[in-house]
Order: structure tokens, then sequence, then C-alpha cells
């Protein structure tokens, strides 16, 4: 846990569709804040989304969560892959069928590209999914490549996929 003000605010976003995908999520989400280095601040509502690129699957669980971290962003991203591995994920297609799927979508206002990490997430701005959940806990925030904010992107959006909160 972190004490203090200290820190990086975060947003991850959080997916899943396989087994209990609404229980997946919740679980990773209790994983977080359980991290050493990592203080959940706030998360979205549930939303049950149709999948994006490969159709072929169950419909995914999302929510996006703001985090406030001590941890640089390669260790956020390791962090949350750990969790992802402890989850029991596979990662055996980019677009394909998951336990628990966290993304590092944005950290601070900070433009990264690694071989492993790109921050801002590279797609988040075009996922009806992400920015639904994005848009009711932060809409303002701005994008810092774009300089664009959450509300902003979801207007201009050109995703029709279905995304809808749960009840």
């Amino acid at each position: 846990m972190i004490e203090g003000c200290e820190g990086t605010i975060a947003f991850v976003g959080v997916g899943a569709n396989l087994g209990n995908p609404l229980e997946q999520c919740r679980d990773a989400l209790e994983r977080m804040d359980a991290t050493p280095g990592i203080k959940l601040l706030r998360r979205s509502s549930f939303y049950r989304s149709e999948p994006a690129g490969f159709r072929e699957q169950p419909w995914f669980v999302n929510a996006v969560a703001e985090v406030r971290t001590v941890l640089a962003a390669v260790d956020l991203l390791k962090a949350l892959q750990r969790i992802e591995q402890a989850m029991g994920r596979v990662r055996e297609r980019r677009d394909g069928p998951r336990v628990i799927d966290l993304d590092l979508l944005l950290y601070g206002q900070d433009i990264m590209r690694q071989p492993d990490l790109t921050i801002p997430h590279p797609r988040m701005h075009g996922r009806r999914f992400v920015l639904m959940p994005f848009y009711e806990i932060a809409p303002y925030i701005l994008h810092p490549a774009f300089g664009i904010s959450i509300q902003g992107l979801l207007d201009r959006l050109q995703d029709d996929s279905v995304v809808e909160p749960i009840g």
C-alpha cells in the first residue's frame, strides 16, 4: 500500500471473457490494490462488451481502474503481468479469449515507446470498451499524445461495437 500522496496516477483497463469474467475482474482489482506500491483509487462500473478483432469468442466484462503508484511504468506493467499470470492468463492470441487482461492505459501524462511498453496504450483511443468505462471515472483526463479528453475521444469514436453497463 502507499502512505501519503506520493506517486503517479495511472489508469488500467481490466477485462475477461473466460470462466466467471465478472468475478475475475473483481479479483484482479483486489490483487492490484494488495500489490505493494499500488493503491486502487476508484474503478468504473463493469461493462459487457462484444469481442473486438477475433469475434468467435464469448463477450467480455470490462472496467477501468484509477490507481496511484510509486512504481515506475515498466515495473507497474510487470506487476500487472504477474497478477495475470497468477490468475492463469495464457497469451496465445492478441485478440483471443482470456481469463484476465490488465492493460496499462495511461501513466501520468507520460509518453513512452519501449519494446515491451507503449504509453498511452496504442489502441485505447479506438476502443469503445475502454473509453466508456474510462469516461465514467475520468472524462476530462487528456490523452497525452493527442491532447484530447476521454470525452472528446469518445465523441469522435468510429467504433460502433456494443458496450453496455452491467446492471
